[in-house]
């Protein structure tokens, strides 16, 4: 059964920025991707990797150990050595607060 939670406030994530968080057993990575924003695992799927230190571009998600890119619409990595997509999750804005679908 999935719900709406709450994950931090829409000026936390501006143009360009990345934005990880953890609740309860989720990390969670946001990412505001020219203006719009998408939620996915915040775990690389290669390697331990935090995506939040990642970088972001026209692509997606590119992680800071191996530089595989995830496409942020459905999680599919563009390049090895990633070859396992991350979950992507439903986002909406309400009131300048992003709520994840969890």
């Amino acid at each position: 059964m999935s719900r709406w939670i709450k994950a931090c406030k829409l000026e936390q994530v501006k143009i360009g920025q990345l934005f990880g968080f953890s609740h309860e057993d989720k990390k969670i990575l946001l990412a505001n991707q020219k203006g719009k924003i998408f939620a996915t695992d915040l775990i690389c799927t290669h390697a331990y990797a935090d995506l939040s230190t990642g970088f972001l571009s026209a692509e997606g998600v590119r992680c800071p150990l191996h530089l595989s890119v995830f496409n942020l619409q459905n999680g599919k990595p563009d390049n090895l050595p990633a070859d396992v997509a991350l979950k992507t999750y439903n986002v909406k804005i309400e009131q300048n607060e992003i709520y994840v679908e969890v």
